[in-house]
């Protein structure tokens, strides 16, 4: 259903994309058959014809056309908008902010886009360029955490203050009675509020038959009874901020929230659905804290909604409202309003001047510390950037159990011998050397703890892999103990029961080539992760061997995957 001007009062109807409707007076005392024709064309801006889709946003136009009427008006302008001319609007918008002058601009030209009612001449002005050029878009940086405390503590203060004064308010007054009959005393008030809402001073004392300046003095005057019983502006401030960095919900879509976005999933546990404005309809199950925090909110504005009238017993930011036009508002707070509560509540920046509250920046800061708790493939480092290696070493990387503890040492001694087996030279036989193994190795026989029939076989070939003779494939130095070495072939040129014989030149060659083939076909970054450790050992291998044999045994490789036994995914063709 689209936007209708009302004319009594003058206004909007809206129907917005979430099923929320509302009606935006227009407020303005002069020039209204110029404001009528302008909403008209803001009309045709809002959802389903424009993408102007929030009461915030609507209540953000409107103000910008009565500021546009009200100083036409005062320059002696007394029209329609068909009677504007090119230096009228020129002479506007040359002294209007950025803002206004881009709001009027679109509203102006849909008017006309619905209704041709410009001169050529105006219409060119008004689809020509701005006067008033926007600064250039700056991303809002995260708080810093200083900050982001001071925030958050403040907030949480707050809520827990008035929120415990309220409960009290509300025990007060259930021991009270009426003060007509028992006399006027602060119990008996909060009786009297609790039953018949927030009323006018002079109509209270009236009812009580007090003098009015009574009900003013003292701790427990009225307004400090009001401001116990029904959330005022900075505790609904408050709320919002905290549940904004509890949940990181755009700041549009808190503005707009009703009872009907909440959808209660079982006892602890709240699906709610907000509007993005530059998407679409979104849903986002709360954390417990967040569900927490909703659930107090409700139960501190239930006295303030079952008093309300009933088109606002709907908005979930209800609040009380002194001013004229109160006693109840359901408009999110301006911006003047959440700078006022920064200075009565005196939080401060990094700078020492008063913080900028900001709803957006909340959302960032939000999205910047749900990144850094998820390590797993966090775009950021693997190292916190705000820990030094110190911190991180004393207070992150340290074990709590013993099994903890033996096996943070397992993984250490793990490492070390990895390395240490890299930095051990290669085994390798010659011909002359190899009938006196046990002559002339007596470490490799002492170290891998060899028997003669042993040395036999590791000799004459009885225990040979591809590139090498193993000497116990059931060590389990690469899997399980008792079970046949799992290892791939290039991952004997690193092992230290490896013993490399002038017989497994040609399989030495044929792995090599393989090598080769793989740097062909692979990134460099990917080959060195994967084969890089095993490609410099060959070559160490090789040259102890007799350059003239591996000329001749180089000869038989014929550089094909099928010479080496190669699993499918490890082919290169």
């Amino acid at each position: 259903m689209p936007a209708v001007v009302t004319g009594d009062p003058l206004g909007l109807a809206c129907v917005f994309s979430g099923g929320v409707t509302a009606m935006v007076p227009y407020r303005g005392r002069v020039g209204l058959g110029l404001a009528g024709e302008l909403l008209a064309g803001l009309a045709g801006l809002l959802h389903p014809h424009g993408n102007v889709d929030a009461r915030v946003t609507v209540v953000g136009y409107m103000r910008a056309l009565r500021r546009m009427v009200d100083a036409l008006t005062e320059d002696g302008f007394r029209g329609q908008t068909a009677d504007l001319t090119r230096a009228r609007l020129a002479e506007y918008w040359l002294g209007a902010s950025t803002q206004d002058e881009w709001i009027t601009r679109r509203v102006v030209s849909r008017l006309d886009d619905l209704t041709p009612v410009l001169r050529p001449e105006v219409r060119a002005l008004v689809d020509g360029r701005c006067f008033n050029q926007p600064p250039r878009f700056k991303a809002l940086a995260p708080y810093s955490d200083t900050e982001w405390d001071r925030l958050i503590s403040t907030c949480r203060q707050l809520i827990a203050s008035s929120y415990t004064a309220h409960k009290k308010a509300r025990e007060e007054a259930a021991w009270g009675a009426d003060p007509r009959v028992s006399g006027w005393t602060p119990r008996n008030l909060r009786w009297w509020v609790t039953r018949h809402g927030p009323m006018n001073v002079a109509t209270l004392a009236g009812y009580q038959g007090v003098n009015r300046w009574s009900l003013r003095l003292g701790a427990d005057g009225v307004r400090d009874v009001y401001a116990e019983l029904f959330p005022p502006t900075d505790v609904v401030i408050a709320y919002r901020l905290l549940l904004g960095a509890y949940t990181g919900i755009v700041p549009d879509g808190i503005a707009d929230l009703g009872l009907d976005d909440i959808d209660w999933a079982g006892d602890a546990t709240i699906l709610l659905d907000y509007v993005k404005g530059r998407t679409a309809k979104e849903s986002l199950t709360l954390s417990p804290r967040a569900v927490r925090l909703l659930e107090q909110w409700l139960d501190h504005s239930a006295l303030a909604r079952s008093l309300a009238p009933p088109p606002l017993r709907g908005c979930l930011w209800l609040r009380y409202w002194s001013a004229r036009g109160g006693p109840w508002l359901a408009l999110p707070p301006t911006q003047v309003s959440v700078a006022r509560w920064v200075s009565r509540h005196r939080l401060l920046g990094e700078d020492g001047r008063p913080l900028s509250v900001h709803l957006h920046r909340i959302r960032t800061t939000f999205q910047s510390l749900r990144e850094r708790r998820a390590w797993h493939g966090s775009a950021r480092a693997s190292i916190d950037p705000n820990h030094s290696a110190r911190v991180e070493g004393d207070n992150y990387l340290s074990v709590a159990t013993p099994a903890q503890q033996h096996a943070v040492e397992q993984i250490v001694e793990d490492a070390q011998h990895d390395m240490l087996r890299r930095a051990r030279p290669p085994t390798v036989l010659d011909e002359a050397h190899t009938a006196a193994l046990a002559r002339d190795y007596p470490r490799l026989v002492g170290g891998l703890r060899l028997d003669d029939a042993a040395m036999a076989e590791l000799v004459g070939g009885q225990r040979d892999v591809f590139v090498a003779a193993c000497a116990d494939q059931l060590a389990g130095l690469h899997g399980p103990v008792g079970k046949p070495c799992p290892a791939r072939p290039w991952v004997c040129l690193l092992c230290p029961l490896a013993v490399f014989a002038p017989r497994h030149a040609g399989n030495l060659l044929r792995l090599k080539a393989f090598f080769a083939r793989q740097w062909r076909v692979m990134p460099a970054p990917q080959f060195m992760a994967v084969f890089g450790p095993y490609a410099s050992r060959i070559d160490e291998i090789l040259t102890r061997y007799d350059p003239s044999a591996l000329a001749r045994m180089a000869a038989q490789v014929a550089d094909r995957d099928d010479e080496l036994p190669l699993r499918p995914e490890e082919h290169t063709a």
